[in-house]
This record gives structure tokens, sequence and C-alpha cells, in this order.
């Protein structure tokens, strides 16, 4: 069957045509023909990802009296980012349809602007339960005359607390109407309201997984709890041109992780309700566009993302909800796509799995988390492939090739392979040189401890220090190091881990390089200003809890440096605070594009701006 087939006008067709849709989707081949030839309700059952959409939304606009400019249908969607995907959607698909006017209302954005809109004349209404009531309760929108009301994530709806304005806002409604009810899940509550509100509705079931959920590959690790965020780094690492989306259970639980990760380098930003609207739009506006690599969302801010090339979702943590999984896991595998749905579990959490095996009707895979050589070379192959593939512009390059033959004149083609790699790859294999095996079951031993970025902190030879300038002396990672580095005449390249605040900053050296930077900066002095270096003593660095790092004798410094997990943190050797300062992390981040390689992004926890230089970090 063909879309040409389902009796939808030829404007329409045309826009889908377009968009290359030549198949209904099940839920799409039962939905459409019944909506447009019967005036009863319905009640649709379907997992994210099986075009619920167009299903209502296409008979929906071959209804629509174009000449006409009162309100006709209302759809109701439980956030304010699946409302806007549903209006996008549906504007494309009545792309043809000349005088179409379709208007989407939410909370957190202007509702004085929302009403100019209406007031023009909106055929469409699409809404979030919470705008909707305040427009209804002003008597800024009429629905009297609507024909249809769509009931979009029902479950999803009911789950965030709607009821009351669910049941207000159908009361509202006319009853000469017909009310669309799509679902993931059939709940009381959402059962309820079909008995109460639809009179006899025809109800449409997708039993059958759809195509999507065919292409995902689902697969489980097995790890301890203190080692969940060292594993999600190990296998974002291990997946160079990884494109994926993060779940987590609770707001703090996503931005906690989103700024873990920013700190460590990686192309990453959160997405949950505590964000502005004008920050979820920059957010979802850099995800699209792939300029992020990694979005760390709720289960409630994901709804609506609808992005064709996510090749992975992480779960950090099971949902609270075991069907909530196959919202997640729908996600990826759009479009004809293949994807990868991941889960992180302890011993006590793996009954779950086989609970959610039971619900997709699919096994998992047993994942095993690579070692630190696994990573590294699956890097290293990303890189080259990468420098190989990469389109050379012989016109602008042209003037800075005898400048560059002169410099490499005397190594041979191995020696500039060699020293290529070692300039682009020596932070990462350290990094991964003494990594322990995160598997659950491996031996440890007391040492083995991954203490940030670099293994085996205590052990290396590496020393954390403090430095009494920051943000508000004009310094971001780049500028901060190649001044220490000056200063103390040692390569910027040596200073390393930096987390620049708002007054003062931290970063680690080789234990060598400490004494000369302790003597240099003794006389420095910035506008005047004595530049105060102290050597820490670092007592499980990248572990610590809420104590931050303090000097001896417990002053905290400015709210300290937060790291999530066991207790610790760290005491300065003499000296006294220098000042308040912020207790996020910087963003240091890695280029972009692989793990490690391609253009940085701006946090919106984060104080440092999108322009900002970053050092490369591994």
């Amino acid at each position: 069957m063909t879309f040409s087939e389902l009796g939808l006008i030829e404007p329409i067709i045309k826009a889908v045509t377009e968009l290359g849709y030549e198949n209904p989707t099940p839920i799409q081949a039962e939905a459409i023909p019944y909506v447009l030839n019967n005036n009863t309700d319905l009640v649709g059952l379907a997992q994210t990802g099986t075009g619920k959409t167009a299903a209502f939304g296409l008979p929906i606009l071959n209804s629509i009296d174009l000449d006409n400019r009162s309100t006709q249908a209302l759809i109701i969607a439980p956030t304010r980012e699946l409302g806007v995907q549903i209006a996008n959607d549906l504007n494309k698909f009545g792309k043809y349809m000349r005088g179409l006017n379709i208007v989407t209302v939410y909370g957190g954005a202007s509702i004085m602007t929302q009403i100019k809109d209406i007031s023009r004349g909106a055929q469409i209404i699409v809404a979030t339960p919470g705008r909707m009531m305040d427009l209804l309760e002003r008597g800024k929108v009429k629905v009297n005359e609507i024909k249809f009301l769509v009931l979009d994530e029902a479950d999803e709806m009911l789950n965030m607390g709607f009821k009351e304005d669910i049941d207000t806002i159908l009361k509202t409604t006319p009853k000469e109407k017909q009310t669309l009810l799509f679902s993931a899940t059939m709940p009381s509550e959402v059962r309820r309201i079909a008995n109460q509100y639809m009179h006899e509705p025809h109800e449409i079931a997708v039993a059958k997984q759809s195509q999507s959920a065919e292409n995902i590959i689902h697969q489980y690790y097995e790890v301890h709890e203190r080692d969940r965020y060292l594993a999600l780094k190990r296998i974002i690492d291990y997946n160079p041109s990884i494109f994926g989306i993060i779940f987590c259970r609770t707001r703090h639980e996503t931005q906690d992780i989103a700024e873990k990760l920013i700190k460590d380098g990686y192309n990453a930003d959160a997405l949950h309700g505590d964000l502005s609207q004008a920050q979820r739009d920059s957010v979802m506006k850099r995800y699209r566009s792939r300029t992020l690599q990694l979005l760390v969302a709720t289960d409630v801010a994901a709804r609506g993302i609808d992005v064709n090339e996510v090749t992975h979702v992480l779960n950090y943590n099971l949902p609270d909800d075991v069907e909530v999984y196959t919202h997640r896991s729908g996600r990826t595998a759009r479009a004809g796509k293949h994807g990868v749905s991941l889960i992180l579990v302890n011993t006590r959490e793996f009954s779950r799995i086989r609970q959610i095996e039971k619900m997709i009707g699919k096994q998992f895979i047993k994942g095993t988390i690579p070692h630190g050589f696994e990573v590294c070379e699956k890097q290293l192959i990303h890189l080259v492939n990468k420098v190989h593939d990469i389109a050379v512009s012989e016109d602008e390059i042209a003037p800075y090739l005898p400048v560059a033959n002169e410099l490499f004149a005397e190594m041979s083609k191995e020696d500039v392979i060699k020293h290529f790699l070692s300039v682009e790859f020596n932070r990462f294999l350290e990094y991964y040189r003494n990594a322990v095996d995160l598997n659950q079951g491996a031996k440890r031993t007391a040492g083995d401890r991954e203490h940030g970025k670099t293994l085996n902190l205590s052990n290396s030879g590496t020393q954390r220090m403090f430095i009494n300038v920051g943000t508000t002396d004009g310094f971001d990672d780049n500028q901060l190091a190649d001044y220490i580095g000056d200063v103390a005449k040692i390569a910027p390249s040596q200073i390393r881990q930096l987390s620049v605040r708002d007054k003062f900053s931290f970063f680690n050296v080789d234990a060598a390089h400490a004494d000369p930077i302790l003597t240099n900066f003794k006389k420095e002095k910035l506008n005047n200003r004595p530049i105060r270096v102290d050597v820490t003593e670092d007592r499980g660095h990248g572990g610590g809890g809420g104590g931050g790092e303090r000097r001896s004798g417990g002053e905290r410094q400015g709210g300290g440096e937060r790291r999530s997990g066991g207790g610790g943190g760290s005491s300065y050797r003499g000296g006294s605070s220098n000042g308040g300062g912020s207790s996020r992390s910087s963003s240091s981040r890695r280029d972009g594009g692989g793990s490690g390689y391609g253009g940085g992004s701006s946090s919106s926890s984060s104080s440092a701006s999108t322009g900002e230089k970053r050092r490369k970090k591994y």
C-alpha cells in the first residue's frame, strides 16, 4: 500500500512524496483511512518512532477548511519539544496547502506573542497542557468549533501530572468532535479518559515491532556502581563517530553527567526541565546540526526529539518504568537506519534486563567494556582514516607548502607519520596506559582506580596545583596554559587537566615541573597583583565528593572543586584563601567530530563562551 492509495488530497501526497515517504507504517495504514472515513473516536496504541504524527496529522490536514480561519483542530502534547516537532511535521506535510496556519503554544515563551499568532487565525493549534490552560483562562483561544482533538502520548502527560488539565481541556471542547488518543501504553488512567470522554472508540494496536525496532542492536554492560561513569566514557571513546543520546533518570543526574563529560573534554550538553526555553532551543539546534555530539537528557525532555542520524542510545541508568525503555531506544535506528541501544547495569538490576527482553521480543547481547589498548586502537584507526579521507584544498594550502616541505625535508615518511601520531595521540595513550578492567568480575587491586583524566594518579608522578587567577583575569584553558608555560619556561602542552574558575584555577603537571613552576612564580605579578601558585596534596583527585579542594586547616577554596563520587577532596600546603569563584566545572572540550577530534561545543551550564578556543584533551 502507498500513501496515494489512502485517499489523501493531491497537495499532501506531493509533500509526502518529496519527503521521501512511499509506504505508510502499520499505524498509519490503519489510522489514516479510518479517520478519513469515520467520525467516531480512535485510540491508537503504538510505540515512539512508529509514525504516529502522520497517522493523525495527515487525515486532519486532509479535512481542514483553508478558507475558514477558526481553530478546527487542537493537538495536546506533553512537552514543548514534542509540540514543536509535531507542528514542524504538519507544516512539512501541508507545504502545498495555501492558507494553512499552524500555531504552537507552550510555556517558557512569550504568551503575548502566541496570543497574537492565534488571533491571526490558527486552523490547527498544537499546545502543551499548561499553556493551553493559561490561554483558556484568559479567554484568548476558542475551541468551541474544533472538529478534531488529539491527545498525543497521553500516558506521558498523565505521568507528568497533567490529569486535571486534561480533564478541564476535554470538558471545554464540544461534544461533536472526533477525539484521537495516541499512547504507547494503556494504564488505567488513560483507559479512564477513553471511557469518560470518548464514545465507543475504535482501537488500533500495533503489536508487531516497527522496522526501526528491528534495526536496533540491544546491548547491556555489567559494571560496578562506582565504575558506571568511567564505563560510559570508555564506551564513548571506543565509538569515535558516536552521535548519541545519554538518558538519565533525574534532572540533577542529567546535569551532573553532562558537566562531568564537558569537564573531561567531551562534546556534550544537557537537556532537562530546569533549562530556560532559550537554552533548550540552543542545545537542540546544535544537536540537530551535529555540532553537538552527545546529548544528556531526561526522558521527559527528550520527548519530541526527532533526529534520524542518532547512532547510539546510552542508558546511564535503567528507567523506573521498563516500558520507558522502548521510548528511549526508539530514538535511534530511524528512517531505515541501524542503531545501538545499550544499558549500564549492576548485578542487582540484571533481572530487569529479562523483563525488557520479554517486552520488546528481542534478546540483549552482553557487551564487554573495552580495554585501554582496544580503545586506543579504535581511536587510532579513526584518526588515520579521517586524515586519509580529508579533502585537500590544493589552492588554499599551496602558499604554505614550501615552508612545510622545508621543515620536513630531513624526515622520512615514516618519521612524519610517527611525529604526527605523537602530536595527536600522546595524551590519549597516556590516559589509557594503565587502564583497569571495568567489567564486573574483573580482579582489581586497591590501587586500581581511574581518577579524572589520568590513571593511578598517586603513582604516576603527576602533581595537582593551584593558581590564584581565573576567568575574571581573562584566562581560558589555552590562555592559562600559555601563561603558566611562559612564566615557568616549560611547554604549555605540559599543563594538563585545567579547571579554570572565576578567581582561581587548578591544573596538573608532571611532578618534575612542580618546583620550576613554584620558583618562577615567586616574584610574578599580574596587573600589580602577586600571583600565588601552591602544590596540592591529592587525596583521590577526581573521585572526591562535595568536600571540594581545600587548603590545610579545612578552609574551602571559593566553593571548591566539586566532584561526584565518594568523599575526599584535596588539601593545600600553606597559603590563604584567594577568593570566591564558581563551583561549576569549566568547559574544557575535545574538538568534537569523533571522540576527541573535531569542533567544540558550549554547555548551557558553563560560563565558557562558544567561541573560546579549547585545549585538546584525551
